[in-house]
């Protein structure tokens, strides 16, 4: 066999895994396949998603059944102003030996784990926001000047309500750069809520099985990126991302009129790991143009904003980014 065969073999191979993942977690997280979608996407590109929905809408129970399906070992923080970063990092403590000798001792925080659910984030003050800076970017700690390696793989699943802004510290741009996807989970439809109802209130309830090992997980991470993009893909990537940029050339008048500050190179190194997630939970060999029109909005709509005169006429974001990436891609725009 030739290495593309090899290659065509291993991602059928992960992509058979997917779907039997995809299954179990939709067993407990009934409907809301996008986001689903949405969630395993950020973690097969080895990165952050920020979920934002309201209370209820089953996005703990979604990083739970994650945490199982996917073979990790998750933890979690429920944010709050009061909350410091050796709550979440770690600290040491002087121990007294039998002996009375002395010597500290580091005791780990719930951010040495694979999968951490990060509870209403803007809750934190950005001192404590600031300290996960260090660990989703670098995949360590700095704690007492000692380098600490967090778990392998490592990824961070943060949950913001979008109704209660009261007392909350609104992340600033450098850390939501950090997150690969901004998720929306919205209200479910009526079928899917009657589903919820029937099997969350039972005697019993379906449990999700672990599917992957974190070591399949890493495996599956590192072949995505192997996974072949074709010229015309990485040239719409890059249309898109530089059309949404108010002072490039270009970007059309509307976004020059709309738009405050665009995507950066960032964006587009998550563009091209995205697209490449969704065609392989869609069972395809190599991402399409449907696949950048998907991505478009999760992966760009926290990496630029609207200026004061676009925000005071109510323009929405997300409609701005879906009618570029239409007008690069050449497709219609999906409702």
């Amino acid at each position: 066999m030739t290495d593309a065969d090899d290659l065509v073999t291993a991602i059928e191979a992960v992509e058979e895994k997917l779907a039997r993942a995809k299954a179990s977690i939709t067993q407990r997280f009934v409907g809301q396949e996008t986001v689903v979608d949405l969630t395993l996407s950020a973690l097969l590109c080895g990165g952050h998603a920020l979920l934002i929905g309201l209370p209820g809408l089953g996005k703990t129970r979604l990083v739970e059944t994650l945490s199982t399906v996917m073979g990790l070992d998750g933890s979690r923080i429920q944010f709050t102003p009061d909350l410091m970063p050796a709550d979440i990092l770690g600290s040491e403590v002087l121990e007294t030996a039998a002996d009375g000798s002395r010597s500290f001792r580091f005791l780990s925080g719930p951010v040495f784990c694979q999968l951490l659910m990060a509870d209403e984030i803007n809750r934190a003050s950005p001192r404590t926001q600031s300290a996960l800076l260090q660990a989703m970017q670098e995949k360590m700690v700095t704690v007492a000047g000692e380098d600490r390696p967090l778990g392998k793989p490592f990824h961070v699943l943060a949950t913001q309500n979008p109704i209660e802004q009261e007392g909350t510290y609104p992340l600033p741009e450098a850390q939501l750069d950090r997150f690969l996807v901004k998720i929306d989970v919205d209200y479910p439809d009526r079928d899917t809520e009657r589903a919820i109802l029937l099997s969350t209130t039972g005697a019993t309830e379906t449990q999700a099985h672990a599917v992957f090992t974190d070591s399949e997980l890493l495996d599956a991470q590192m072949l995505l990126r192997r996974m072949p993009v074709g010229d015309s893909i990485v040239e719409m990537i890059l249309d898109l991302v530089r059309a949404c940029r108010p002072d490039d050339s270009s970007a059309s008048q509307r976004v020059r009129e709309t738009v405050s500050w665009g995507p950066g190179p960032r964006a587009a190194q998550a563009l091209m790991l995205t697209v490449r997630a969704r065609a392989m939970l869609q069972g395809r060999l190599a991402p399409s143009p449907e696949d950048v029109l998907a991505m478009a909005q999760p992966v760009l709509s926290h990496r630029m904003g609207l200026n004061f005169a676009a925000r005071a006429r109510g323009d929405d974001l997300r409609t701005l980014i879906s009618d570029v990436a239409a007008s690069v891609s050449g497709i219609e725009a999906a409702a």
